[in-house]
């Protein structure tokens, strides 16, 4: 499988990753979610959503960077996907594949808090690139930098930092083999 490196905040010599990166809102639900003492798992990140719609209402206004594009727009997440899922139940990038060579982003631009319980559902069944205030897209490098405000990341679940200014992505193709035994090649499946 594809693995990603991300350079910034916590970790300036580079952090591995395997399934994504989360920046803006879903890092801050996933930093609610884990103060959650009495709940786990998909129930602890809808608590949190619903608690960081209030918390984290005014996105950063972010200058992205990806396969010679460049833009900047007020991001209320920016998710970098080698998986599909994240936070359980969220369907951050239904076509990823960890094996393709590429992330799947999905970049979400600041919307209201009304519309943001509007988007939720969509990102439950994973049918977000439908909605305007959503961009998708694939690449193999992505700089995400904070022109105003601060970015709020983790990856696969981890903080990579609260306030970052700067990251860098990237994809290492086909860094971890997976083995498997399929059902039937085991003797004892034969018996």
């Amino acid at each position: 499988m594809d693995v990603g490196l991300v350079v910034g905040g916590l970790y300036p010599q580079g952090r591995y990753f395997g399934n994504g990166i989360g920046i803006g809102f879903d890092a801050v639900v996933g930093f609610e979610a884990a103060k959650m003492a009495r709940l786990s798992g998909f129930p602890s990140y809808l608590v949190a959503v619903l608690q960081t719609v209030f918390l984290y209402y005014r996105a950063p206004l972010t200058q992205i960077e990806y396969d010679g594009q460049q833009f900047s727009q007020p991001s209320l997440m920016i998710s970098v996907m080698n998986g599909q899922r994240m936070g359980g139940g969220f369907m951050m990038a239904p076509q990823g594949q960890p094996d393709d060579g590429l992330f799947d982003l999905c970049i979400a631009r600041e919307v209201s808090r009304a519309r943001i319980f509007g988007l939720i559902p969509h990102f439950m069944r994973g049918t977000q690139a439908s909605q305007e205030a959503i961009r998708t897209g694939q690449t193999k490098r992505i700089v995400v930098t904070a022109v105003e405000g601060v970015l709020p990341a983790h990856a696969d679940g981890e903080t990579l930092c609260i306030d970052g200014q700067r990251l860098e992505v990237q994809l290492l193709p086909r860094q971890i083999q997976i083995l498997t035994i399929q059902p039937g090649d085991r003797a004892s499946d034969a018996e």
